[in-house]
C-alpha cells in the first residue's frame, strides 16, 4: 500500500489527486471483457475478431533475415540517436519510388521514429504553449491531442461525416480557433473510417494552413495500403513542404507493428525541431531494426502483396454483411471497414434496439461472438478490421461465410 501523500502528488494532466479513482471503463476494455464473457458463455463457438488494428502475419522473410544478420554486428550495438544514414536514405528513396516525390533531402528532411505513436507524442512539445489549439479529426487517433492538452493546449475537433466523404470541413473551423491554432492533424487513408483524401483536398489543406499560419501533420500510416489507383502523399501538392510533415510507419504496410520503426519527413525546420525533441527523449531505435527497415522500404512490392490480401478480404466482408441488410462500401485503402450500426435486430419475433454503435458492438460480441470496435463520435458506427487471423484464401472465405451465416437469422433495421 502506497503512502497516502502520493495520491496528492499526481499531476493535474492525469487527474491530480483523483488519479486512479475513476470507475469509467475504457472502450477497448469493455470489448475485452465482453469477448471473455462471450467465450465463457459459448465455448463451442469460435470468436471472430474483427476489431484487431494490427496485421495478422509476420514481417516478410527478407526483413527478418536482415535483422538477424545486423543484430550480430558489433557496430550496431550502440546508441542510434537520430541516425542512421541507411534508413534515412531508404526513406527518401521510398518517397520517390512509391509516391513519386523526388525532392526529399535525406540529410535534413527525414528522421526516424520509434513508431508513429512516439512521434505524435513528441511533436506537440515543439509547438504548443498554453492556450494554443490543435485541429484534429474525430473520430480519430487521439495521441497528439492528448499530449497537446498535457502542455496546456486545446483541441478543436473537426468532425468526419459521411456526407462529406469523411473529410473535414475546413471552412467550418471558427476564425477565433484558427487564430490560435498551430497544428492541423490529418490521417489519410483514415482510421477508423477507411476514407482516402484526394490531392484536391490536400491542396485545399495546404492553402488553409498557409492562410492561417499553421502546420500540417499528415499521419500516413496507411498511405501505401491502397486497393485502387496510386498512393497519395501530401507532398505531391506544390508548396506542401513549406508547411507540412508526413509520418510514415512500417507497422501496417510491412507487418512490422512490434518493431516500432517509422519516419518523419517533410519541412526541414519542423523535422529538425522533432529531431531535437527526440534527442532529449530517446536514444534512437536499435540500428539493426533500422537496417532491416531500410531493406523493407527498398521492397515496396511487399506492401503491394499485403494490400492485395486486404483488398480480397474486404470484398468478402462487404459481401457477407451487405447480404444481411447492411450498406457497407469498400474503402480505397487501409484495412478498416466503417459501417453504420443498425437501430435494431429482430429474431423469432423479439426485437433488440441499439441506441449507439457501442450497444450494437457489445450485442454482436455477446450474441454472435463477432468483435468490432464502436465509434459514436459522429454518428452510430462500428469498425470492422480485415486483419482477422486466417491462413490462406480458403480460410478467409470460410470466415466470411461464417459471418454471413451468423447474421442471417436476424432482420436488421437502419
Amino acid at each position: 500500500m502506497s503512502d497516502p501523500y502520493i495520491q496528492e502528488l499526481f499531476a493535474e494532466r492525469i487527474g491530480g489527486n483523483q488519479y486512479g479513482k475513476s470507475t469509467a471503463i475504457y472502450k477497448f476494455e469493455k470489448i475485452k471483457r465482453a469477448k471473455k464473457a462471450a467465450k465463457e458463455a459459448q465455448p463451442d463457438v469460435a470468436l471472430i475478431d474483427m476489431g484487431v488494428g494490427e496485421p495478422d502475419e509476420m514481417a516478410f522473410p527478407i526483413v527478418i533475415k536482415t535483422l538477424q544478420e545486423e543484430a550480430a554486428k558489433p557496430e550496431n550495438r550502440g546508441y542510434a540517436d537520430n541516425g542512421g544514414d541507411d534508413f534515412k536514405k531508404a526513406a527518401a528513396q521510398y518517397m520517390a519510388d512509391v509516391f513519386k516525390v523526388n525532392d526529399i533531402d535525406a540529410s535534413t528532411e527525414v528522421v526516424h521514429s520509434i513508431g508513429s505513436k512516439t512521434a505524435l507524442s513528441l511533436i506537440p512539445a515543439c509547438f504548443i504553449n498554453p492556450g494554443d489549439y490543435v485541429l484534429m479529426t474525430v473520430p480519430g487517433y487521439p495521441v497528439l491531442g492528448t499530449h497537446a492538452k498535457y502542455l496546456g493546449g486545446q483541441v478543436y475537433n473537426m468532425e468526419l461525416r459521411e456526407e462529406n466523404n469523411f473529410l473535414p470541413d475546413l471552412d467550418a473551423v471558427p476564425a477565433e480557433v484558427c487564430a490560435k491554432a498551430k497544428i492541423m492533424v490529418l490521417n489519410y487513408p483514415n482510421n477508423p473510417t477507411g476514407a482516402s483524401a484526394t490531392l484536391e483536398f490536400f491542396a485545399k489543406a495546404v492553402e488553409f494552413a498557409k492562410a492561417n499560419n499553421l502546420i500540417i501533420l499528415q499521419d500516413a500510416a496507411y498511405a501505401s495500403l491502397i486497393f485502387e489507383g496510386k498512393p497519395v502523399s501530401i507532398f505531391q501538392v506544390p508548396g506542401a513542404k513549406d508547411v507540412a510533415i508526413e509520418l510514415h510507419s512500417l507497422s501496417k504496410s510491412y507487418n512490422m507493428t512490434g518493431w516500432r520503426i517509422g519516419f518523419v519527413v517533410g519541412n526541414p525546420l519542423i523535422v529538425q525541431a522533432y529531431a531535437d525533441m527526440k534527442d532529449n527523449s530517446d536514444s534512437g531505435q536499435f540500428l539493426a531494426i533500422q537496417k532491416a527497415g531500410a531493406v523493407a522500404l527498398a521492397n515496396p512490392q511487399i506492401t503491394d502483396e499485403i494490400a492485395a490480401k486486404y483488398s480480397r478480404r474486404m470484398d468478402l466482408l462487404v459481401a457477407a454483411i451487405n447480404q444481411n441488410g447492411f450498406n457497407a462500401k469498400k474503402p480505397k485503402g487501409s484495412f478498416f471497414l466503417y459501417v453504420a450500426a443498425p437501430k435494431s435486430a429482430t429474431v423469432d419475433g423479439e426485437t433488440t434496439e441499439f441506441d449507439s454503435g457501442e450497444a450494437f458492438s457489445q450485442w454482436l460480441i455477446t450474441n454472435e461472438l463477432i468483435s468490432t470496435v464502436p465509434w459514436d463520435d459522429c454518428g452510430r458506427f462500428v469498425r470492422f478490421s480485415v486483419t482477422f487471423a486466417a491462413q490462406g484464401e480458403d480460410k478467409e472465405k470460410e470466415i466470411a461465410d461464417e459471418i454471413a451465416q451468423r447474421l442471417a437469422k436476424y432482420q436488421f433495421t437502419f
